[in-house]
């Protein structure tokens, strides 16, 4: 009993001790700087605190030198705001999800970095998926995403993709959404496509520009809508000019189901 006694007044000695420590050093012990711990060392309540730290539209009454005060009392705490809670009050969490279809596909990867440095700037997070060219990845990933509340969602479609109707429930939920390289028949889904006729007249007309008149073609695989429109470019642009195909000359990739079948 004697040692029972004693071990519990060690204890409340402790916990005491423990209480009259800094904030700073009572936090090493693994808890999280809260708003009523800056309060409490700065001075301030923990209202004016929240709306400094906050940036609330009040901020702007309160004088600049509690404002700096509040911040560097935050700063040498360690405090960092609780993104959760934020969102919550603001139903904003600043992710977006970017779904990809095969991430292993060469036309993807400049996409990802593009979409990686614009959402950097503007302090977004992405989350990325990658369904594999499988259909029942794809359905999951998006309900983990819709699940997670993101803000938005860009999806980074391919040659294998297909209208599955996957993403009306996007439609409901009212969620602002991208299809890059695929245009959906929904007027509410915005798509970013490649001007393929356009591209390959170009790249023709800079070859018969240079004097080049005999000339070979690789076609994409026919079961690739970008092939037929390409094509079409191709074509228009040599009847322009009177320049003759050589059939010989023309090779037509297999219906291959592999991002690299082209190399």
């Amino acid at each position: 009993m004697a040692w029972a006694l004693r071990l519990k007044i060690v204890v409340a000695l402790c916990c005491v001790r423990l209480g009259e420590l800094p904030v700073n050093l009572r936090k090493a012990k693994g808890n999280t700087t809260t708003i009523r711990d800056v309060a409490r060392e700065s001075g301030f309540s923990a209202a004016t605190v929240s709306i400094v730290l906050n940036q609330a539209p009040l901020a702007r009454y309160i004088p600049a030198q509690t404002k700096e005060k509040i911040e560097k009392t935050a700063k040498r705490l360690g405090y960092r705001p609780n993104q959760l809670a934020r969102s919550l009050r603001s139903s904003r969490n600043h992710t977006l999800g970017v779904m990809v279809l095969d991430l292993t596909d060469p036309f993807c990867m400049p996409i990802l970095r593009g979409i990686e440095n614009t959402l950097y700037r503007v302090s977004y997070v992405p989350i990325l998926t990658d369904a594999h060219n499988d259909r029942t990845r794809f359905e999951r990933y998006l309900e983990m995403l819709l699940e997670r509340r993101v803000e938005g969602l860009i999806v980074v479609a391919n040659w294998m993709y297909v209208d599955i109707n996957l993403l009306a429930d996007l439609e409901k939920r009212d969620i602002p959404t991208v299809v890059l390289g695929y245009e959906l028949q929904r007027g509410s889904i915005s798509s970013v496509l490649t001007d393929d006729e356009t591209g390959a007249q170009w790249a023709l007309q800079h070859l018969h520009s240079l004097g080049h008149r005999k000339i070979a073609f690789i076609r994409g695989p026919k079961m690739l809508a970008d092939s037929a429109r390409r094509w079409k470019g191709v074509r228009s642009f040599a009847n322009s000019v009177g320049l003759d195909i050589d059939s010989r000359l023309v090779l037509e990739l297999p219906d291959l189901r592999e991002p690299n079948s082209g190399f």
